[in-house]
């Protein structure tokens, strides 16, 4: 009994670092950097680009290229 709760809290502590970990990857912290402030004092605001979403097309397009390649049979041993 007490092995399965141990059990069970590493594995929520595990999940919990993890998502954390993949947040962080995700959405970066707020750092203003040198060239921001440079911006901020010349214009009076920062500029940036959004990144453009994926196109689901071209994605689907390109997965259904590569399945429909033939694939060369493995050399038997």
């Amino acid at each position: 009994m007490r092995l399965a709760l141990l059990f069970a809290v590493l594995v929520v502590v595990a999940g919990v670092l993890a998502r954390r970990r993949i947040r962080a990857i995700r959405y970066p912290a707020n750092q203003v950097t040198d060239e921001m402030i440079r911006q901020i004092e010349q214009r009076g605001r920062i500029e940036h680009e959004i990144p453009e979403p994926p196109d689901l097309e071209e994605i689907r397009d390109e997965e259904d290229q590569f399945w429909e390649q033939t694939w060369d049979e493995p050399e038997e041993l």
